[in-house]
């Protein structure tokens, strides 16, 4: 910085004052500094608009101007300059909205010199370079958030023509073959022997099963496309809530539910009894097979954490094949044993993405699986920490 050349503009109205700091720089510094002077905001201003000023020195009682207005009016022209005000008052507010509004240092006219001038200098010369490298750095992020934040609406508006065309253009033909064949069945199983029937039952399931795929996937999408509205959640309601949907399915299971003290979460309430919902249909479907079934859902401490419990005796899964568990269409169980479009899983993971947490599961054959989650939001009123969410199933 010293080897080159700093053209300084000072606007003092009082000649000894301008003199002595003119004669202070003269001999500070290797006599780096090309001074100019101007006695009147104004004129000051003139200079300023005029360009190749590197820093101001600001004397803030002028004939035209006086306090602090006379640093908003010079700050207004001097986009890219450094100003150091040059005050006599000892005026500690001031000073401090002087600094706030951007002013890069102050230096009290008593006992000026050279060496405390060419410092102020040099450093409001650093500091307003990082400051434009800052804003320039702030602008270059905004434009990228805004190409960015185009890019994504253009995005949602193809995904939400594609969903569309997948809802319309391809449900109205399974519509179609799932109507047909159920014609064929009801009116004209008489002429078709016992293979032609079943296959017609197939074509029949099989649009059926086409049918809640695609149902899966745009909801699968659609959450992706949805704005969280976070509120505090009992989970405990919550819970109950979900359970009744349950009722008429587990009617005549009679299976155990064992429900304990679970926390309030911040999160998404349609959202996160999505998450229930799919979770707890999961242990209901793979506690199937056992003659008594049994449900836990229980809050607990663990590793310092609020976790929620919800326990099944049900089949359980290999953990070898756990990579696959949250990708789409993926199935750990044959089809013929458990239905489903492998779409469930998935979308737990998504909702639990958008409340910026994670999910991770355990399990062994037999001994049901157990899945947890986190909601990053603030949390639990009762603990005041993260909520993590742990399902058995």
């Amino acid at each position: 910085m010293t080897s080159q050349r700093i053209k300084v503009l000072l606007i003092e109205d009082n000649p000894s004052e301008a003199r002595l700091i003119q004669e202070s720089l003269a001999v500070a510094a290797d006599h780096t500094f090309d001074l100019e002077t101007a006695n009147t905001l104004a004129s000051g201003l003139q200079r300023l608009s005029a360009g190749g000023v590197d820093v101001v020195l600001l004397d803030l009682a002028l004939p035209d101007s006086f306090g602090f207005e006379t640093f908003i009016r010079a700050r207004a022209l001097a986009l890219g300059v450094a100003i150091v005000v040059l005050t006599g008052l000892d005026d500690e507010q001031l000073a401090l909205k002087l600094v706030q509004e951007g002013a890069k240092d102050l230096v009290a006219k008593v006992g000026v010199d050279g060496n405390k001038l060419t410092r102020a200098i040099l450093h409001a010369i650093e500091r307003e370079g990082i400051e434009q490298k800052l804003r320039k750095l702030n602008a270059e992020l905004e434009q990228r958030v805004r190409d960015r934040t185009a890019s994504l609406e253009a995005s949602n508006k193809e995904l939400e023509a594609f969903s569309y065309s997948v809802s319309h253009d391809l449900r109205a033909p399974l519509t179609h073959i799932h109507g047909f064949s159920s014609l064929l069945l009801d009116n004209h199983a008489a002429h078709l022997n016992e293979q032609g029937q079943r296959y017609l039952h197939n074509i029949k399931d099989g649009a059926m099963r086409m049918t809640a795929l695609i149902d899966d996937l745009l909801k699968l999408a659609k959450i992706s496309r949805q704005e969280l509205k976070l509120r505090d959640v009992s989970l405990n309601s919550l819970v109950e809530e979900v359970l009744k949907e349950f009722e008429s399915e587990t009617r005549d299971r009679g299976i155990e539910w064992r429900v304990g003290t679970l926390p309030f979460i911040k999160c998404d309430y349609g959202m996160m009894r999505q998450v229930l919902i799919n979770l707890l249909s999961n242990a209901v479907k793979y506690t199937r097979k056992r003659e008594h079934a049994v449900i836990e859902i229980s809050g607990k401490i663990v590793d310092g954490k609020q976790t929620i419990l919800v326990r099944d005796n049900g089949i359980g899964f290999d953990m070898k094949y756990g990579d696959k568990l949250f990708a789409p269409f993926q199935r750990l169980h044959r089809e013929k044993d458990y239905e489903g479009t492998g779409i469930g899983l998935a979308t737990v993971q998504r909702i639990v993405h958008m409340h910026l947490g994670r999910i991770w599961a355990h399990s062994e054959p037999g001994l049901g699986a157990t899945f947890y989650f986190t909601v990053a939001s603030e949390t639990s009123q009762q603990s005041g920490k993260s909520a993590v969410l742990a399902v058995v199933a």
